[in-house]
């Protein structure tokens, strides 16, 4: 399953950037179609400030939105903890991506998805960024972790021994966008 993190302000940006156009795409349809080119048959996308219709996904409006990102993580998490699953299937692993990440690609998604392990992390030369893979087992601890602003980033720290860093730089930049500018 993927899970894209799209409900903030956009406050250093100027307006909300899920709905901002990227090369004729918006930056969370671009998301969710890269998910899907990773394999992800299921994307949950946790909208807030910006609500939109949405195609390829199940969104979720988070309420909390503007207390920061750990809200809209547990939201997305507690969303697909609510998905019906086969008995016999596999315990669920969040793919986890933020919508602002314009050099995030397909196949970094899939490089890591496609690890075993239930905590692993795209890195770009040495640096832990996005996306994120979290398996179920580790969700409740993922959630009585998180506050404010911050995503899963002090669990993932907690658990740095468990924790698979696969790189994608190669592939993929983990630049997020910050300011209008940075698309230039």
């Amino acid at each position: 399953m993927g899970l894209v993190l799209a409900a903030g302000a956009g406050r250093r940006y100027g307006e909300p950037k899920a709905g901002v156009l990227w090369q004729g795409e918006r930056l969370v349809d671009r998301s969710i179609r890269l998910l899907h080119q990773a394999g992800c048959e299921e994307v949950v996308v946790v909208l807030g400030a910006w609500v939109a219709p949405l195609d390829g996904c199940r969104a979720i409006v988070n309420p909390h939105w503007s207390s920061g990102m750990a809200s809209s993580l547990r939201c997305g998490l507690d969303a697909m903890a609510g998905t019906p699953m086969d008995a016999l299937a596999a315990p669920m692993r969040a793919v986890i991506t933020l919508v602002d990440l314009p050099g995030l690609t397909a196949e970094a998604i899939l490089r890591v998805r496609s690890r075993s392990e239930s905590l692993v992390a795209a890195c770009y030369a040495g640096h832990r960024g996005h996306p994120v893979l979290i398996g179920q087992d580790h969700w409740l601890g993922v959630k009585s972790s998180l506050q404010g602003d911050l995503g899963a980033g002090f669990y993932l720290k907690e658990h740095s021994q468990a924790l698979k860093l696969v790189e994608v730089g190669d592939v993929a930049t983990g630049d997020d966008l910050d300011q209008p500018q940075d698309f230039a």
